[in-house]
């Protein structure tokens, strides 16, 4: 195995741990729930916390890693990272509980900017695309996080010893991974904490993204229910769609690469917004078990590209460094997933849940639209070509 080989796979291993501790947080939730007594409006408005978190970690983010570099942001930021994980398990009050999933958010989002930004010097070394790969090992994580979530749930694990072995296995990873994070080749002189307006390039691919987020959020915290009450599963089966939509996002992801080298990023992400509209658009005009199922399947496969792509596409900016283009569309796209499932229950309350699905759809032509008119608008000079990536 080569340098380049030995440091994707470092970076790779990176991204795993950060998909498994907040997958492990999440599957304690109810855990935490029941520790504080929490009703579920008392726990919907502690979870927003996390999120606010987020928000203020991205311009934080896109500054640091342009100020300092991503290799010493991710080296300061993943032990911080991995370190509040069992804060959030031995917190003894809601008032403690507070600024650490604050805290938690904002290095989530720290880490995010940072392996992305370290993952783009990466795959213009290597000449060819690589990104979406990164993500799906993130994805991956989140399926090993909830399974041994279950164990630890299973084994009457308490959630900060669960959350302590979590940080164990991240260091470990963390420690082998540090000599493979190397400093960034200086990219753009554009910089600065994000707070301020995006160009042509970086708002179009904000947009794009945002309607895959919102997408996203939708199916994240929707699919169950949609199963429950419009599908009408078996309690067996209610789980279903969410399973098969994560499963096609995440094996998505490993194959997006190949196919933006085949066909370019633009064509790919076309492809992706017609397959969220199909999928969704099969869901609602046939809502039995296996035909919503194969919808749900489609539309993983649609969202599993947008994200990676638009990344890879900002990170080649001319106006701004690396760090924070990829800040000013996290900032875009963030807002998709923090308003499209509170949108869903909104229209549901309205119309029905077939009606928000419906109109969430539309997100998928939308995708299409924005990439498909004037596509040089995406071809802007680069490392890499975009548009023939090997």
């Amino acid at each position: 195995m080569n340098y380049l080989s030995k440091r994707r796979t470092a970076l790779g291993s990176m991204f795993f741990f950060v998909g498994l501790c907040f997958a492990s947080w999440a599957a304690r939730i109810p855990d935490i729930q029941a520790k504080f007594d929490l009703s579920e409006g008392e726990l919907g408005t502690m979870l927003l916390f996390l999120p606010l978190g987020s928000l203020f970690g991205l311009p934080l983010a896109g500054w640091a890693v342009h100020q300092f570099g991503s290799r010493r942001v991710i080296m300061v930021g993943s032990f911080a990272y991995a370190m509040t994980l069992p804060l959030i398990g031995f917190s003894p009050t809601i008032l403690f509980l507070i600024p650490v999933l604050i805290t938690y958010g904002l290095l989530g989002n720290v880490m995010n900017i940072s392996l992305n930004t370290q993952a783009l010097d990466l795959e213009d070394q290597m000449g060819k695309s690589i990104l979406a790969s990164f993500h799906g090992l993130w994805s991956t994580a989140g399926f090993v996080g909830a399974g041994l979530g279950a164990g630890m749930i299973f084994l009457s694990f308490a959630p900060e010893l669960h959350f302590t072995i979590v940080t164990g296995i991240s260091i470990v990873i963390i420690l082998t991974a540090q000599r493979f994070i190397v400093k960034d080749r200086k990219v753009s002189e554009g910089g600065g904490l994000v707070l301020k307006r995006p160009d042509a390039l970086l708002l179009r691919i904000g947009v794009i993204a945002f309607l895959g987020m919102m997408c996203e959020g939708c199916m994240f915290d929707w699919s169950g229910v949609y199963f429950k009450k419009v599908v009408m599963a078996d309690p067996s089966l209610i789980a279903l769609g969410y399973v098969a939509f994560m499963g096609s996002m995440a094996s998505g992801r490993f194959i997006t690469d190949k196919l933006a080298a085949r066909y370019t990023k633009v064509a790919v992400i076309q492809l992706s917004g017609a397959l969220i509209f199909i999928g969704l658009a099969l869901s609602v005009a046939f809502p039995n078990i296996w035909v919503a199922t194969i919808g749900f399947l489609l539309v993983g496969f649609g969202i599993a590209s947008i994200i990676p792509l638009s990344y890879s596409i900002a990170g080649r900016s001319k106006l701004y460094s690396p760090s924070v283009a990829l800040a000013l569309v996290s900032t875009i796209s963030f807002f998709g997933f923090l308003l499209g499932p509170p949108l869903i229950g909104f229209i549901a309350e309205l119309f029905d849940l077939k009606t928000s699905f419906a109109l969430i759809a539309v997100n998928g032509i939308g995708i299409t639209l924005l990439s498909s008119f004037r596509k040089q608008v995406f071809l802007i000079p680069q490392k890499i070509k975009i548009a023939s990536a090997s």
